[in-house]
C-alpha cells in the first residue's frame, strides 16, 4: 500500500473476559511502541461501555508507507500478530482514507 494520502485504520476486536486483562496489557505496550513510529500519529483504545471485552482501535498514519512499516514493524509481528490474535475471538479491520468530495 502506497499512498500520500493519510490513512486511519479501525480495527474492532473482541476477546474472552479470561483474555481482556492480558489484551489490555499488551494493548498498552503496542500503543507506547506504535506512537513511537515516524509515520504514526495517533493511537487510541477504546471498549464498548457495556461490554470490556470489544475493543475498538483507532490509528492515524502519515500515509499508506507507514502503515505498511509499521504491519511489518517486530513489535506489531510480537505483539498482535503472535501474542494478541490468538487471544481474540472476532478481528474486523477497516483502513480508511481521506473522502474527497
Amino acid at each position: 500500500m502506497t499512498s500520500a494520502e493519510s490513512v486511519v485504520v479501525v480495527a474492532h476486536w473482541q476477546t474472552t473476559e479470561a483474555s481482556v486483562s492480558t489484551v489490555r496489557d499488551l494493548l498498552g505496550d503496542l500503543r507506547t511502541q506504535s506512537l513511537a513510529e515516524p509515520g504514526c500519529e495517533g493511537y487510541e483504545i477504546f471498549h464498548h461501555q457495556d461490554d470490556p471485552t470489544s475493543i475498538v482501535l483507532i490509528e492515524r498514519y502519515r500515509d499508506g508507507d507507514a502503515l505498511a512499516a509499521h504491519q511489518k514493524s517486530d513489535h506489531y509481528q510480537d505483539i498482535v500478530v503472535a501474542k494478541i490474535r490468538p487471544l481474540l475471538t472476532e478481528r474486523r479491520v477497516q483502513i480508511l482514507r481521506p473522502w474527497k468530495g
